[in-house]
C-alpha cells in the first residue's frame, strides 16, 4: 500500500487511486452503508472505512471478476496458484517472478519487448477466452492484467477484443492484489450488476447512508463514457435532488470543462449544493496524456 492509499487490482484508467486521499477530507467521518452505483475497480471503495458497502457497477464482467477475486479471500494463495499455472499454461512472461522477456527482443524493441514477446501467448488465451463462452474470469482478469491499457472492452459481437500490452503481472500487481484481499476480507459487501436508476430505486435509506458516485463524463471521450448521454446525466441529477429532499447524503465526482466544453447541465445543477475543486488525474483511452480540466466533487451536506 502507497502512501497509505490501496490501489484496485483492476487498474482502471482514470480511478480515483491518486485523489482518494483528496476526496476523502470531504466524506462524513461516520459512515453507516457506503454505496456505490459506478464502482468501477473500486480504488474509493478500497480506502473507506464503513459498517457495510453496497456496490454496483453496469458492466456486468467488471462486477463478475470482483465477485471472482472476493472467491479468494480467505486463501490468496489457491489465486496465486491458478493464475501463475495458467500463466506458465500460455507461456506468458511473469516479471514478478523474473521471467521477463529474452535479452535480444529489449534490445530490439526497449519499450514494447512484453507486447512482442506474449502477443501470440496473449491472443490464444483471448481467443479461448471468448470460444469457451466467456465465463472464466480468471482468463479474462489475466487478459487484462497483460492486455493493452489494461482495459475491459467488447466487439460488437460481444467479444473481447483489447490487444496485447507492453506489461505483464509484476510487483505492482502483486501489491494491489495482495490489498484488495487483506481489505476486502474485513468489508461486508453487496455486489450488484444494475442499471443505477434500478440499483438506487431499489435501496432503502437508512440514516448514516452515503451515496459516492464517479459516473461517465458527458464531456469526455473515453471509452466508459460513450454509454453516458445528455438522458442519462438529466436522469441522475433529478434522482440525486429527490434522494437529497429525503436526506440522503451523497458525493458526485464529475468534470466541469475538458478541452474547451462546459458540462454547463451539471454546473447549472450544482449551484444549489457544495463544490469543491478536486486536482484530476484523468486519462482518455484514446489520448494518454493529462488534461487540463476541472474536476469537482459535489456533496449535499
Amino acid at each position: 500500500m502507497k502512501n497509505g492509499i490501496a490501489r484496485s487490482p483492476l487498474f482502471y484508467v482514470g480511478d480515483k487511486y491518486k485523489l482518494i486521499r483528496e476526496i476523502k477530507t470531504h466524506f462524513p467521518n461516520n459512515i453507516n452503508r457506503f454505496i456505490e452505483p459506478f464502482v468501477g475497480g473500486g480504488s474509493v471503495m478500497m480506502n473507506v472505512d464503513a459498517n457495510c458497502f453496497i456496490l454496483n457497477d453496469i458492466n456486468g464482467f467488471v462486477i463478475a471478476i470482483h465477485q471472482m477475486l472476493c472467491e479468494y479471500l480467505e486463501n490468496p494463495s489457491a489465486f496465486y496458484d491458478r493464475f501463475f499455472e495458467l500463466v506458465d499454461q500460455y507461456g506468458l512472461s511473469l516479471s514478478f517472478r523474473g521471467h521477463t522477456a529474452p535479452n535480444e527482443l529489449k534490445k530490439m524493441f526497449p519499450k514494447t519487448y512484453y507486447a512482442k514477446y506474449n502477443k501470440d501467448a496473449y491472443n490464444r488465451l483471448k481467443d479461448n477466452f471468448n470460444r469457451e463462452g466467456k465465463q472464466d474470469m480468471m482468463k479474462l482478469y489475466m487478459l487484462l492484467i497483460y492486455g493493452f491499457n489494461r482495459m475491459l472492452r467488447f466487439n460488437g459481437k460481444g467479444d473481447f477484443n483489447i490487444p496485447v500490452g507492453d506489461v505483464d503481472f509484476n510487483q505492482n500487481t502483486y501489491d494491489a492484489l495482495d490489498d484488495y484481499f487483506s481489505i476486502l476480507k474485513n468489508k461486508q459487501i453487496e455486489w450488484h450488476n444494475e442499471d443505477f436508476r434500478v440499483f438506487l430505486n431499489n435501496i432503502d435509506f437508512e440514516e448514516g447512508d452515503l451515496i459516492y458516485l464517479d459516473p461517465p463524463y458527458l464531456i469526455t471521450f473515453s471509452e466508459y463514457n460513450k454509454l453516458w448521454s445528455e438522458q442519462t446525466e438529466n436522469d441522475l441529477l433529478t434522482l440525486l435532488d429527490d434522494l437529497s429532499d429525503q436526506g440522503v447524503h451523497f458525493a458526485i465526482s464529475n468534470i466541469t470543462h475538458y478541452k474547451g466544453k462546459v458540462n454547463k447541465t451539471f454546473l447549472d445543477w450544482s449551484i444549489r449544493y457544495n463544490s469543491y475543486p478536486i486536482k484530476s488525474n484523468y486519462i482518455s483511452f484514446n489520448d494518454n496524456t493529462i488534461k487540463n480540466f476541472n474536476e469537482v466533487l459535489v456533496t449535499n451536506y
